[in-house]
């Protein structure tokens, strides 16, 4: 017998409703992100005082109005709406529902949602910020346990026994410190958290899956949890692939569908690993229901792995073998629990079924390998999907992580240990970056590349070639590569580079809030997540230099050090007036980040000069006319003297012959010097061009090369190619590639100050100098 009298029990009931046309009334009004009243028109102004609106036109004798919704109102709505659309029809209406949880009449709690179906009863409660925030709940969790088990006897008395009763606490916009005591108390009652992460989640699930949802939403909530004690029993074969042991058998989708569990690759599953299923496709989902229900059939097996957490093993019980095959025939006994055989391959097949009159009907062949780990359910997956479609390159990228944590090569691990930071700030609830980066199937304003890219140039990890490490890279570096406890050191480097970054990012979102919330600006852009990271990793590079940090420093002693120079760099980003940032904002082109990063350095230093990095030196060198007009008149120079020496030798060496000798480059110079006639015909200008005009300097190069120690028989004061165009460019000359490399730098340089498009590029000091020796070489030798 319960400890509530019935009435008590009557009256908690009655707050609750299975009238479908009210729950489908009901679902509309909280749906809306508007509370609506229809008052006397003469009450108009008082309401309109109070933050309401006018809604459509005014009828005879009242007004329709409207107002907003709080964000705590707006959020237990939404979750009651969620569950819903997950399909369930017993919910309460009446939202001041306080249920007891002892015999004492002022030991009750309010419930803000309860949703039940036949096999279970969900208690939702629901708590709510308007901006993100922190918070503990230190009240909430204490005596939660006991409460619990008042829940439960009250739950039996009024719906029997079988009801299977889960808890769920709700958030949105707060950010829990997970390691934190009261928030284990709640996970020690076995309840479930559901975060911002779950609730866009199940949004998804219920946009691909519709109804069919609410398999994956028990698996979630219930996972490993037995449905009930009796073993599932299946004629089975077992059989050996390698080392692992499958088995094949068939099953009714119902059933399966109960015990499977789909690893999709978004946020609220993120403590699954590895997670890698993309969400189904809902209009091919709808085909395949019909497909089957038309009499359809899938000869090919699904692929399932039956996990061994909470100690749910598969049971095997061989009844005989035949003599010419090594596989065993009997009886495979399969717990029966939510969530335990994870889909590999086939969630289209089995989710068909969801919907279909054959259901529970038809049975369908299935795969199952028993226990394997992680990596080994990814490397299926791929080998199954690598050469098809489906497997997006957004995906591949946000694989890295699993696919590469345990690999030999070091350059693999780093790969994916960069994939895990820009997740980590990604899918946490207390990163300013949450939900702003595209992973997996959860699309957003920053794009992952960019920011592993702005990773990559930080030097917050270091580079690796196979597994060799860039010494270079290694000074400056959070990881330490001399760690040969690879996963420990990667999980450490992880953590603290994640915290380090978090705090950067926090600065903006606290102290400028105005840029931050600006997407496709400065800091929430995909070209901004290079440059800001990327002058994170400079700024720390510097500290390092300063000897204000080392190795050892802890990520708020990493921001602390760099915090005034951030702060630098977002005042000027918050007073640009609008020509000058519009102009930033529109760089294109493969070089945009890198322009980006020099001009985030260059207003650091307008404030702090002593912070000067080598690429803003070498940014300021290449806008130096100065600087451009002194190499102009080097490459002008070797350039005609290059074109005249070159021809007279040829002239010297062959006569009237030469321009023979040279024929295909001839040819080709006379095809430029048509094209371009032909463009100044058409533009009005009636200049032509001679094809001698048209050499390039690897046309030189390759003259120089054919000839390089010929002599004329006749002419002794002839100075050779050899002797002319040789020259050491710091390396030392072994041979006649040594010498002539030179015409390689010269080219490129040459290109950079003539071209039109790499005008605001330039030339540093460091090429000045190698221009002014091979200037120095030809005229002052």
């Amino acid at each position: 017998m319960g400890y509530l009298e019935q009435f008590k029990v009557e009256e908690i009931k009655g707050k609750l409703t299975t009238d479908l046309s009210y729950l489908g009334k009901l679902y509309k009004v909280k749906k809306s992100k508007y509370i609506t009243r229809n008052i006397e028109h003469s009450l108009l102004d008082d309401f309109i005082k109070k933050g309401w609106e006018v809604e459509g036109k005014p009828m005879a004798t009242k007004t329709k109005i409207r107002k907003q919704k709080e964000h705590s109102k707006q959020f237990e709505d939404d979750i009651w709406c969620q569950f819903y659309e997950l399909g369930f029809r017993h919910l309460n209406y009446d939202e001041n529902l306080h249920l007891p949880f002892s015999s004492n009449e002022e030991d009750t709690k309010q419930i803000d949602v309860v949703a039940i179906n036949h096999e279970a009863v969900f208690l939702i409660e629901c708590k709510s910020s308007d901006k993100p925030k922190k918070i503990t709940f230190k009240d909430e969790f204490e005596l939660l346990s006991l409460r619990l088990n008042g829940f439960r006897k009250v739950i039996e008395q009024a719906y029997g026994k079988g009801l299977r009763v889960k808890y769920i606490f709700a958030t949105r916009n707060l950010k829990i410190d997970y390691n934190d005591i009261d928030f284990q108390r709640l996970l020690k009652t076995n309840s479930f958290y559901y975060n911002d992460n779950t609730y866009d989640y199940i949004n998804n699930l219920i946009k691909s899956y519709k109804k069919a949802s609410l398999y994956q939403f028990f698996g979630l909530v219930f996972k490993n949890e037995l449905i009930n004690t009796e073993k599932i029993e299946l004629p089975a074969v077992e059989g050996k692939m390698g080392k692992k042991t499958y088995y094949m058998f068939s099953i009714e989708p119902e059933m399966l569908l109960k015990l499977s569990f789909i690893l999709h690759r978004t946020r609220a599953n993120e403590a699954e690993f590895p997670t890698y299923q993309r969400l189904l496709v809902p209009t091919r989902l709808k085909g395949i229901t019909k497909f089957i229900d038309d009499g359809g059939f899938f000869p090919n097996s699904l692929i399932v792995n039956f996990s061994h957490q909470n100690k749910h093993k598969l049971i095997f019980e061989a009844s005989s073998r035949t003599e010419n095959s090594l596989s065993k025939i009997g009886i495979l006994k399969i717990p029966n629990a939510y969530a335990i055989a994870y889909i590999i391959d086939g969630q289209h097949r089995l989710y068909g079924y969801a919907n279909s009159k054959f259901l529970s009907t038809n049975t369908i062949p299935v795969v199952a390998f028993d226990n394997l780990d992680s990596k080994e359910q990814l490397d299926i997956f791929m080998d199954i999907n690598q050469n098809q479609k489906a497997v997006s390159p957004s995906l591949r990228t946000d694989l890295e992580e699993d696919l590469f944590w345990e690999s030999p090569r070091a350059d693999m691990r780093i790969k994916a240990l960069r994939s895990s930071i820009v997740k980590g700030l990604s899918n946490d609830p207390n990163s300013p970056l949450y939900k702003k980066i595209t992973v997996g199937e959860d699309k957003a304003v920053l794009s992952m590349e960019n920011m592993k890219l702005g990773l990559i140039d930080s030097g917050l990890l270091p580079i690796a070639k196979g597994n060799s490490f860039d010494e270079s890279s290694v000074y400056y570096c959070v990881y330490n590569t001399h760690n040969h406890e690879h996963n420990i050191e990667m999980k450490k480097a992880k953590k603290e580079i994640t915290e380090f970054l978090k705090l950067c990012y926090e600065c903006v979102q606290e102290k400028f809030p105005v840029i931050f919330n600006k997407e496709r600006f400065f800091i929430i852009s995909n070209r901004g997540s290079f440059a800001y990271i990327s002058v994170i990793g400079s700024l720390h590079r510097y500290m390092i230099d300063s000897k204000i940090l080392n190795k050892n420093s802890t990520p708020t002693e990493r921001y602390t050090a760099i915090e005034k120079y951030l702060i630098a760099l977002l005042e000027k980003l918050s007073s640009l007036n609008q020509e000058v940032a519009q102009k930033q904002l529109d760089i294109q082109g493969k070089s945009a980040e890198k322009k980006w990063l020099t001009f985030f350095q260059s207003l650091i230093n307008e404030k702090y000069p002593e912070y000067s990095p080598s690429e803003l030196t070498d940014w300021k060198e290449r806008q130096d006319e100065n600087l451009q007009d002194e190499g102009g008149v080097y490459i002008k120079s070797v350039e005609r003297r290059i074109k005249t020496s070159v021809l007279d030798k040829l002239k010297s060496l062959y006569n009237e012959d030469w321009e023979l000798e040279i024929n295909t480059i001839k040819t080709t110079c006379q095809g430029r010097a048509n094209a371009e006639n032909e463009k100044n015909y058409k533009e009005g200008i009636k200049d032509r061009v001679d094809w001698m005009e048209m050499f390039t300097i690897n046309d030189y190069k390759k003259i120089i090369d054919d000839n390089w120690g010929k002599t004329p028989k006749e002419n002794s004061n002839f100075i050779k190619f050899s002797d002319e165009f040789s020259i050491d460019i710091g390396e030392g000359i072994n041979n006649r590639k040594d010498a002539l490399k030179w015409m390689s730098h010269f080219n490129s340089y040459r290109n950079t100050w003539a071209h039109e498009g790499t005008k605001n590029k330039g030339l540093n000091k460091d090429e000045i100098l190698f221009l002014k020796k091979v200037y120095n070489h030809f005229f002052n030798a």
